[in-house]
């Protein structure tokens, strides 16, 4: 039986938290059209945050194409769709509800297709017994198949484009490249300092406590921080920030960058010595950076996240000497708890040698696994020859 080939994607995107969602989606879409040949449409219902980190986006056009994706805006009422217009593969990205209405047409009319739900990423073991089950849906003629991002083999895997991880490591080596880079950035002088350190996070009660610590270290410190909260925090007390995108504070200079297109982050944690990251979409980036890294999981309430963030050190620090282990979960657990870092931060400059060591051997680990969009096509081709009846 010859094997059906994925030819159209929809993907449908709510935008939550202004960048985590259409970040991981953006880079879903583009990478199925770049290596898969996929011919993708994506329906996002929040076009100015898309904005920020896809500056050719027009956030007044509710119709576009960027990057050989078909951006849609997606709105209370979607348009009626002929047969044809329906897709293969609807992916229900991250906890977003495609309209019941779509959903009865495309169930109809297309009773062959796929449609999946993208799950969150998530280290925790029970992801493993759901990675793609399947879930019928009373009155439709089609299941939902559950598809979680992951770190093992029995999950789906991280996104990552082809020959990324080599063309950051690259960078990382040519010390001309890093320079044009800084340069493109408005960081002229970035090369000057000993230590780089990119800081994306959540509000951080520490924050003021955390500048004063990098103010004592002995080697120079850029610390370059995106637009966004933590940037805020720190106009408030620097107000100098206000009006210009630097201050230096002895041995340390704070640098505020605006968003950058999604490309160049992935450079910009490259090009630093430390990542301070956040959510999913920049966790996930810090790995290929192959850097030391502190993510600073998505907070839910009860403090539910840190069984998420406490499984994913189990996993990411199950390789790692003893003390290292001990050293880079401190870390994460009193960034998380919004607690100074202390005696720690001294600590992980002292070490950084040896993190950066096991970060890049965890990140080969992770290599040893397919990516999440070569997977998740696998997944939908081999649906497509299986006989299904869920009416």
């Amino acid at each position: 039986m010859s094997v059906r080939t994925l030819k159209r994607c929809d993907v449908f995107c709510s935008v939550i938290d202004n960048f985590g969602d259409i970040g991981i989606c953006w880079r879903l879409s583009r990478q199925l059209v770049a290596e898969h040949a996929v011919a993708v449409t994506l329906w996002v219902d929040d076009l100015q945050s898309f904005q920020r980190i896809c500056p050719e986006l027009n956030p007044l056009l509710p119709l576009q194409q960027i990057n050989g994706v078909c951006v849609r805006l997606w709105q209370a009422d979607l348009p009626s769709l002929a047969a044809t217009d329906y897709p293969d593969l609807l992916i229900e990205a991250l906890a977003c509800t495609v309209p019941q209405t779509y959903l009865q047409q495309f169930s109809e009319l297309r009773p062959d297709a796929i449609w999946l739900n993208l799950e969150y990423l998530s280290a925790e073991d029970w992801v493993h017994g759901c990675h793609s089950l399947a879930s019928p849906q009373a009155g439709l003629h089609l299941a939902k198949y559950f598809f979680f991002p992951g770190f093992t083999a029995q999950t789906g895997g991280l996104l990552r484009e082809r020959g990324l991880v080599d063309d950051l490591h690259q960078f990382s080596q040519d010390l001309s490249a890093q320079q044009q880079f800084w340069e493109r950035a408005g960081v002229v002088y970035a090369m000057r300092y000993d230590l780089k350190i990119s800081l994306f996070c959540y509000q951080q009660q520490a924050i003021a406590g955390f500048v004063g610590q990098l103010q004592q270290l002995s080697p120079s410190v850029l610390l370059v921080v995106p637009e966004g909260v933590v940037a805020q925090q720190l106009r408030e007390i620097w107000p100098e920030l206000t009006t210009q995108t630097s201050v230096i504070l002895h041995n340390l200079r704070i640098d505020i960058l605006p968003f950058l297109p999604q490309p160049q982050y992935d450079y910009l944690l490259a090009a630093c010595d430390i990542n301070f990251v956040r959510g999913e979409d920049s966790v996930i980036r810090a790995h290929w950076a192959g850097k030391p890294m502190i993510w600073q999981i998505y907070r839910q309430q009860d403090q539910a996240h840190q069984v998420k963030l406490q499984a994913f050190l189990d996993k990411y620090l199950q390789m790692a000497p003893p003390a290292l282990s001990a050293l880079i979960r401190q870390l994460h657990i009193r960034w998380d708890l919004e607690q100074p870092l202390l005696e720690l931060l001294p600590l992980l400059i002292e070490n950084i040698k040896e993190i950066t060591e096991y970060q890049q051997q965890w990140q080969q680990f992770l290599m040893l696994q397919q990516d999440l969009v070569t997977n998740l096509v696998r997944f939908a081709e081999n649906k497509f020859i299986m006989p299904r009846n869920f009416s």
